[in-house]
């Protein structure tokens, strides 16, 4: 692909052999300077799709960052931070600086003081930075925007088009996103010149690699039934979805009386201890790892091996990036749902999304009892419902 030699050692000592298809499609592009828009589904390896090029095209340090990569949540600025760090360990003179809220920004200014070449951070605090005038913008040439539409869904879309008009003429846009909404579309149109497009998503909102069930159990024994799964399945590492922050807090406690190595993370713990948690989780002394959809999509972790949504989703679309944390580069992962009684209709809704209908998983001793009176099997319809919605998406 040309990288440099230092660049190829840096890949060599990170165990990246083959570069993933957004990889191979991307780096050319960007190293050539062009604004590119990658369209790719979580965990194909976007992060050193942008990364290694960001890196590759540094110039000598002047007075301000060179790039700077917006994402959307905490955890996933300071994974990506980690990832270009292991990417530059074999350039001592490549500075990533972190920018994102729950942590002291004195801290985050004395960093920006010393001199750094890469800004890492949530729009929110990228944007204080500037403000405060913190963070200087004349040297920037590389602008990521990652996970874009899961920023303009959570409404970050004024900030980046704040940051989007501070940036020096000219600049290259890198923009990443598992979809391409009109939304995106957009915001795309309006600030970049000229995008390369590449689109490896091929429209399949599932992942493939991903072996997906879900299980009827009464409300009242989840609980039970996780535990169950847990002990029998033995996974690697797993991610259990909750709707609500309290519900993980309950659940995480109720289930550290007979696991060991759980533990709880939302979007109310202090940073410290979000940090805490997620540096346990990707040294594997927490396997167990209850989560809301808010922190959820922002884990990166490739030993992931199971994720359990505990509580079935309000979105569909949510569905798919909680099963998303699983799978990742190729790797093989198990995504349970477990299913109430009540409520066929949300299962149906995911089903028609992915265009697929999900098989059932059976656990003996935890089938739903039906009444006598009760209308006929609800798989029927769901099969039927998702085979019409099948034959209308062929057509």
């Amino acid at each position: 692909m040309g990288l440099s030699p230092t660049m190829l050692k840096a890949l060599t000592l990170a165990r990246y052999r083959t570069p993933s298809p957004i990889q191979a499609s991307l780096i050319p592009l960007a190293l050539e300077g062009l604004d590119v828009i990658g369209q790719a589904k979580t965990g194909t390896g976007k992060t050193a799709a942008f990364g290694i090029p960001l890196i590759e095209m540094l110039e000598p340090r002047g007075r301000g960052p060179q790039a700077i990569i917006l994402a959307p949540t905490r955890e996933l600025t300071q994974q990506i931070v980690i990832e270009i760090q292991k990417l530059a360990q074999t350039r001592g003179d490549v500075s990533i600086c972190g920018l994102y809220g729950g942590e002291p920004i004195e801290r985050q200014i004395r960093s920006l003081s010393r001199g750094v070449d890469i800004v890492v951070g949530t729009p929110g605090r990228v944007l204080d930075h500037m403000e405060r005038r913190t963070l200087y913008l004349g040297d920037i040439f590389h602008f990521v925007l990652d996970e874009a539409d899961r920023m303009l869904d959570i409404g970050f879309r004024p900030d980046i088009e704040r940051v989007f008009r501070k940036l020096p003429t000219p600049h290259q846009t890198m923009l990443l996103s598992a979809t391409i909404s009109a939304e995106v579309r957009k915001l795309a149109q309006r600030y970049m010149h000229k995008p390369e497009e590449v689109n490896l998503s091929r429209d399949e909102p599932s992942v493939d690699t991903i072996q997906q069930y879900y299980i009827s159990v009464n409300h009242d024994r989840k609980l039970e039934l996780l535990a169950y799964l847990l002990k029998r399945d033995q996974p690697r590492q797993c991610i259990v979805f909750t709707r609500t922050k309290r519900g993980a807090d309950r659940l995480a406690e109720r289930l550290r009386r007979t696991i060991p190595g759980v533990a709880a993370i939302h979007g109310d713990l202090a940073q410290s201890a979000r940090d805490r948690v997620m540096s346990g989780f990707r040294a594997r002394t927490i396997q167990i790892l209850v989560a809301t959809d808010v922190v959820g999509r922002g884990i990166d972790v490739e030993g992931i091996s199971h994720v359990v949504n505990y509580d079935i989703p309000d979105d569909p679309e949510n569905y798919v990036h909680r099963i998303g944390r699983t799978g990742r580069m190729g790797k093989d992962g198990i995504a349970y749902l477990f299913v109430g009684p009540d409520q066929g209709e949300p299962l149906t809704l995911i089903e028609t999304l992915i265009n697929k209908v999900i098989p059932a998983h059976k656990v003996d001793g935890f089938e739903v009892a039906r009444a006598a009176s009760s209308a006929p099997p609800a798989r029927e319809l769901f099969n039927t419902a998702v085979t019409r919605s099948s034959h209308l998406a062929i057509r």
